[in-house]
């Protein structure tokens, strides 16, 4: 399949115009000199300074939110309970703290190497959750803050992305404000899925 890697200017919109986009995108990464690839299934939108649920609402800052004000198409990678990386891409202006997190991947390259670091589980939870997606393709807070074109985790469109036929929206998972808001967008009947 042809691919093309996603330029800066794709988030330079609001995540939820964002974020149904990179619905059927390639996540290619290199961490660790093993290349590993998943098709994005899910993902949620978060909108910065006016959303509850977000890591920039009211733009509060701090040094482990740094990133989350940088560039459009930065990473901003953050520990999830004490335990688990999730990754992100900055959306929208500069300075807005408005992100697309990547929320679950179905596996098509470097299934070895996600089996190994995920202790070997079966194939259907390599990736089918933020925490599980980073173990996964080895991502850790070493991205946060890097241009994701430039970094050693980038995206690339499919020639057919996901077609609006295919996308779902649904709250958005796990959190407990702004949790009625519709921005989570899954390829509808996808296996892969954190929760159907």
């Amino acid at each position: 399949m042809a691919i093309r890697r996603i330029p800066r200017s794709f988030f330079e919109r609001p995540a939820d115009e964002v974020a149904p986009g990179l619905l059927g995108a390639i996540l290619v990464s290199t961490v660790g000199r093993t290349e590993t690839r998943g098709r994005i299934v899910e993902v949620e939108a978060y909108l910065g300074e006016n959303d509850p649920a977000s890591h920039g609402y009211r733009l509060r800052r701090h040094a482990g939110n740094e990133a989350l004000y940088g560039d459009p198409g930065d990473w901003y990678v953050y520990l999830s309970y004490g335990i688990h990386w999730c990754a992100n891409l900055v959306c929208g202006q500069r300075g807005r703290g408005s992100a697309v997190l990547i929320r679950a991947l179905e596996p098509i390259h470097g299934v070895p190497a996600m089996r190994r670091r995920r202790r070997n589980v079966v194939d259907r939870l390599l990736c089918n959750g933020p925490g599980k997606l980073c173990q996964a393709l080895g991502i850790t807070r070493a991205l946060d803050g890097q241009p994701m074109a430039r970094s050693r985790v980038v995206l690339q469109l499919p020639s057919e992305p996901a077609g609006a036929a295919r996308i779902s929206a649904g709250v958005r998972i796990g959190i407990s404000k702004a949790a009625d808001w519709p921005l989570r967008f899954t390829v509808t009947g996808s296996p892969w899925l954190s929760r159907p």
